[in-house]
């Protein structure tokens, strides 16, 4: 077997990274203990809350105690499926949060709130989708790519689906045009 100069580089990154990041067993104990006081702290502060502010603030703390735990165990196992899923993590807490704000609305204008809060959230999945292809050595450039072409589909049908419910208070001519330009500006 020939030495590779770049395969042993590229080993010895990892063995680098993974030793960085390797967590005690005390030190992973103590880490959940943390997260979960942070959590117990912060839907205590919540009590003080009332109506939509409340359920706000309790998603708030929900959230971040899902992308702590998450972080935790990236530290505790560095991988592409477990970075995929703080992104995830992440994504899915600022979704439940902007959902839960939307509630201070009605009518259409909480219909839009929550279309766009989901194209944001599609987008954000979207793209930590494509960076965990682009962070897989495996992956083949075609798979790359069309991880891409993909996520750019979703997050252009997302957006498309918000913008035409900015036109539903619309009539007539107007919303017609309000739709076509929607229909053009994302591709639908």
């Amino acid at each position: 077997m020939k030495f590779n100069p770049k395969l042993a580089i590229v080993y010895a990154a990892t063995a680098l990274t993974t030793s960085a990041f390797a967590l005690t067993p005390a030190e992973h104990t103590a880490e959940k203990q943390r997260i979960s006081a942070e959590y117990k702290a912060a839907k205590e502060q919540c009590k003080t809350l009332k109506g939509n502010a409340k359920d706000v603030c309790e998603e708030q703390a929900e959230g971040a105690e899902k992308v702590s735990s998450a972080e935790l165990k990236y530290k505790a196992e560095p991988n592409e499926k477990n970075q995929y899923a703080v992104a995830r993590a992440k994504a899915d807490a600022d979704y439940g949060v902007a959902k839960e704000k939307c509630d201070d609305f009605s009518g259409n204008s909480k219909d839009v709130c929550q279309k766009d809060a989901k194209a944001a959230h599609v987008k954000a999945l979207e793209s930590a989708k494509v960076s965990e292809f682009r962070n897989d050595p495996s992956a083949k450039p075609g798979d790359i790519a069309n991880a891409r072409k993909d996520a750019s589909e979703k997050t252009r049908e997302a957006d498309y689906k918000a913008a035409k419910e900015r036109c539903d208070p619309l009539s007539g001519d107007v919303k017609e045009a309000c739709i076509a330009d929607a229909k053009r500006r994302f591709g639908q």
